[in-house]
């Protein structure tokens, strides 16, 4: 049984999951001036709405007829998920990373949480493909 009837529909619905994952994250957890949480507890809520946002991406891209998506999807995430992991850990076991790893860091898990990147690949899709998802 298809669960989606075409990959644009499976496409807009991984958009959509992708979307509320990162709302939520931030209005929920980083823009929330009441929480107050131990830094280990904010690493470890980033790293869980990122896997988040790549296992919906790797559900909705890896099922499409375009292979190519989804090993671009699997890069970028897993050189990130290893970047911010490797400073992660260094940062928990070793010594605390600088300010400017800090913030490159967070830039490296703002661009795989961001729904910004799983829409631009359904444009490129679309611009080389005539019978695109998007």
């Amino acid at each position: 049984m298809n669960l989606y009837k075409s990959d644009k529909v499976r496409f807009i619905f991984g958009l959509i999951f992708i979307l509320i994952i990162y709302t939520t994250y931030y209005v929920g957890f980083y823009e929330n001036s009441n929480l107050i949480l131990p830094g280990k507890l904010r690493h470890i809520i980033k790293f869980l709405a990122t896997i988040a946002v790549y296992l919906v991406g790797t559900f909705h891209l890896g099922k499409l007829k375009d292979k190519w998506m989804s090993l671009i999807w699997h890069i970028v995430h897993v050189s990130g998920l290893f970047i911010i992991t490797s400073l992660g850990l260094i940062d928990w076991f070793i010594m605390e990373i600088s300010l400017n790893l800090r913030l490159f860091a967070n830039s490296v898990q703002e661009i795989l949480i961001s729904p910004l990147l799983y829409l631009a690949m359904g444009l490129i899709n679309k611009t080389f493909k005539k019978d695109s998802i998007v």
